[in-house]
């Protein structure tokens, strides 16, 4: 894993994340030197899905609206079916993840998570990947989607599920240390 310390990091969530998809990156991230902040709506905690039944409880480090995007160099999307299907329905969570892609920050979402990329308009024309089950979703919003562990275009980092996470936070670390995509088209 990539040096990336003085690196500031969100990871995006509320209730019914995906257990691993939450922890791993978070783990990952800090060990390689980054400061990685839990942000949700609400404080306190939030509870993971784990498979097949919900898991554990991870405290918030920071509520959405104490946050923004000026305050992070990037954004982690996890997934499961609930906590993105929850956040992008929420406004103010939508438009953080637009504002990471406005000042040109890497975001990396797996599995569910790219219905928040969609939400926010920013999937259109980028190479994605995601779990199989919204893969019309990704496509009818003009994703060009691929069956790959790790897809990157344009600090926009997409994975398929947990079996993806070591190479999913490889490649995000890599695209942090690189810092902004300035050349990024709407």
């Amino acid at each position: 894993m990539q040096d990336i310390s003085g690196k500031r990091i969100a990871i995006l969530a509320t209730h019914g994340f995906e257990q691993s998809e939450l922890e791993v990156p978070l783990e990952k991230l800090s060990e390689a030197g980054a400061e990685v902040h839990v942000v949700s709506l609400e404080g306190g905690e939030i509870k993971g899905w784990d498979k097949k039944d919900w898991g554990r409880p991870v405290p918030v480090d920071k509520t959405l609206d104490s946050v923004s995007a000026g305050d992070y160099d990037a954004l982690v999307l996890p997934g499961g079916q609930i906590n993105p299907d929850l956040l992008r329905v929420d406004n103010s969570a939508v438009n953080f993840v637009k504002d990471f892609w406005t000042d040109n920050k890497v975001i990396g979402a797996i599995c569910h998570a790219p219905w928040l990329l969609i939400e926010a308009g920013i999937i259109r024309d980028r190479r994605v990947t995601s779990y199989k089950s919204i893969k019309t979703d990704v496509m009818n919003a003009g994703g060009k989607w691929e069956n790959s562990e790790v897809v990157t275009d344009q600090g926009l980092v997409t994975s398929r599920h947990p079996g993806d996470l070591e190479p999913f936070c490889e490649k995000l670390a890599e695209e942090i240390r690189e810092g902004r995509h300035e050349r990024r088209a709407a």
